[in-house]
């Protein structure tokens, strides 16, 4: 009873701070919100015996990446006004395909995989490991799916490398080789003028 109460108490907080990622204009907030949904989302993780996921969600993303991200967010001088805009533009789009997804969930948790007997949690030796059992499943059954992922990983990572690198006509940039082949007569002149006299 209490599992369950907690299960649905941080449940429903993760929806609704994960709607406000979405919904809030702010940048900074909806960062800190996203924070909050993970933290919310370890929490469920470990009521489900998945404390190698909990703790990993909360090391690598909210200790490492919501770090850099808020970091670069609040470095950046971003545009309130033109976010705003794109959010009403985007709206009928994001509400259709939100839709979608809640329907596809609902027909996935209402079919017979979900129903309450096979929930129950099985029982487990009390040398069991959560992340021998992870790491055993994951390079065995599911290592193409893994293996893939780490594909589309790499390609996001250069796809990001080559967005930073390309060049951008209102800045200025420096060329090294120009500034090695520099000569003093490009630089300084010295101009003689007369002493004047008192």
């Amino acid at each position: 009873m209490i599992e369950t109460l907690i299960f649905y108490m941080f449940a429903i907080s993760t929806v609704v701070t994960a709607t406000a990622v979405v919904t809030v204009r702010n940048p900074i907030h909806a960062a800190l919100f996203l924070v909050l949904t993970f933290f919310t989302s370890a929490i469920i993780w470990m009521t489900l015996e998945a404390e190698f996921l909990a703790i990993s969600l909360v090391l690598v993303y909210v200790g490492a990446v919501m770090v850099l991200f808020l970091f670069v967010v609040m470095m950046l001088d971003i545009n309130i006004a033109r976010l705003r805009e794109g959010f009403v533009r985007y709206l009928p789009i994001g509400i259709g395909v939100a839709l979608i997804m809640l329907g596809l969930m609902l027909s996935v948790v209402s079919s017979d995989i979900f129903s309450f007997e096979t929930m129950q949690p099985i029982a487990k030796p009390a040398d069991y490991s959560n992340t021998k059992a992870l790491g055993s499943v994951l390079y065995t059954d599911y290592v193409f799916a893994f293996e893939i992922a780490a594909v589309i990983l790499l390609v996001a990572i250069v796809a990001a490398i080559s967005l930073t690198m390309r060049k951008r006509t209102h800045t200025k940039y420096q060329n090294p080789s120009e500034q090695i082949k520099v000569r003093k007569s490009d630089r300084l002149r010295i101009v003689k003028m007369p002493a004047s006299g008192e």
